[in-house]
């Protein structure tokens, strides 16, 4: 029995977002094959994109900026907490987090607050991954 299915979360490429990033699988084609997927990020719906092909064929024209020289969502997490200056908490569903507070998460592990989506939800960019958590509860 395959994992994937509607539903299910897998890290594709989003060509609005520029990165690899988690998406839910909206359609299949078949039952190992991924059809369209939504962006958990920007909200985007397209084509399901590998990421390693993506990024084996991926050419850029012109000048490289900063942020079209990240690889992936690792990436980005090493530099985010490379430069937080906060302590690792544990997370709790009742503790209230701000904005750069660096989480350990007992199954994704240690994270970084990127986003306050509302006063009880927050993004966090993990190693492999990006989650919407709650807090403040």
């Amino acid at each position: 029995m395959s994992q994937l299915g509607v539903g299910k979360e897998v890290l594709s490429y989003c060509n609005k977002c520029k990165l690899t990033l988690a998406h839910l699988i909206v359609t299949m084609k078949s039952d190992t094959t991924i059809g369209k997927v939504q962006c958990k990020t920007c909200q985007g719906t397209h084509a399901y994109k590998d990421p390693s092909a993506v990024k084996a064929s991926k050419t850029r024209r012109g000048k490289k900026t900063k942020a079209s020289t990240k690889d992936s969502i690792s990436d980005i997490w090493m530099e985010k907490v490379a430069s937080s200056s906060s302590k690792s908490q544990k997370y709790n569903i009742k503790t209230k987090f701000e904005l750069g507070d660096i989480i350990d998460h007992p199954k994704f592990g240690p994270g970084i607050i990127e986003k306050l989506i509302d006063a009880d939800k927050i993004q966090v960019i993990f190693r492999h991954d990006i989650k919407t958590l709650i807090h403040n509860k």
